[in-house]
């Protein structure tokens, strides 16, 4: 027999707002926001998780394809990410596979899924997923779950880090020169907080390539040449900044303080 997923639309009072959802008005007690990526191809399911997680101070991307979500997580960050296990080009396992082998086990994922027998659950979890809820979702205990999931992620947290002018916040994403953020690729500040947490090692070509971009990743090492190269020129690593990125003949980099 076929699963039906079903969602309740929520109704306009004639006044423009919408009325709120029984568990709409859930109070994350969460000390910080999250950035939540969602999968999901469906327009009012995409509408009410929204809702939800955004009266819940929390911030969404959403993608309606598994080909849409993998573009999507190439450029942008997030804290959690909420997949459904049925997409449009794929299933959520695809998306978990591109996930774990791209972006490793640290970020936590929900998966949503119209069906609730033991094999699928088991396949999802076997796949990456740290948690699942079946549709239709109750709001509050989608929240609940989110939170939990965050809770494991926070109590990791990685430290900021301070050397000379740089501030590099590994949790935020955020790369700080002076005081003022410095505007980066996804890859760009993946590779320069590498760099930073590394000081005076050589570090191969080959070793940046499977570390930033993966052991299954489609690019070779000139890639990290170019990538190296932008970051001379926007953190000014030729020692003017306190820092240097050094190349090393026939095998890689060395990032060395000057000052």
């Amino acid at each position: 027999m076929a699963t039906v997923s079903c969602l309740v639309l929520l109704p306009y009072n004639g006044k423009g707002k919408r009325v709120r959802y029984p568990g709409s008005d859930f109070q994350s007690s969460f000390p910080e926001p999250m950035h939540i990526g969602i999968a999901e191809d469906d327009p009012d399911q995409q509408a009410l998780l929204r809702l939800w997680l955004e009266d819940a101070q929390h911030s969404v991307g959403i993608s309606g394809s598994v080909a849409q979500h993998i573009d999507t997580l190439k450029k942008e960050r997030f804290d959690l990410l909420m997949i459904d296990w049925m997409l449009p080009d794929g299933t959520g396992a695809d998306l978990l596979q591109w996930v774990r082998n791209n972006l490793g086990w640290e970020i936590p994922i929900l998966v949503l899924t119209a069906r609730d027998d033991e094999a699928t659950v088991v396949a999802a979890l076997k796949a990456g997923a740290d948690d699942y809820v079946v549709k239709p979702p109750k709001p509050m205990e989608l929240l609940a779950r989110v939170e939990a999931l965050g809770r494991r992620v926070r109590a990791h947290v990685l430290p900021v880090l301070r050397l000379g002018e740089f501030e590099i916040d590994i949790q935020r994403q955020r790369l700080l020169l002076n005081g003022v953020p410095v505007t980066l690729t996804q890859k760009e500040f993946d590779l320069s907080a590498y760099l930073f947490q590394n000081p005076g090692k050589l570090l191969s070509r080959d070793h940046l390539l499977n570390k930033i971009w993966g052991l299954n990743a489609d690019v070779d090492t000139r890639t990290v040449d170019t990538h190296i190269s932008r970051l001379r020129k926007k953190l000014g690593l030729d020692g003017s900044k306190g820092w240097k990125l050094v190349p090393v003949y026939g095998v890689g980099y060395r990032f060395e303080r000057t000052g």
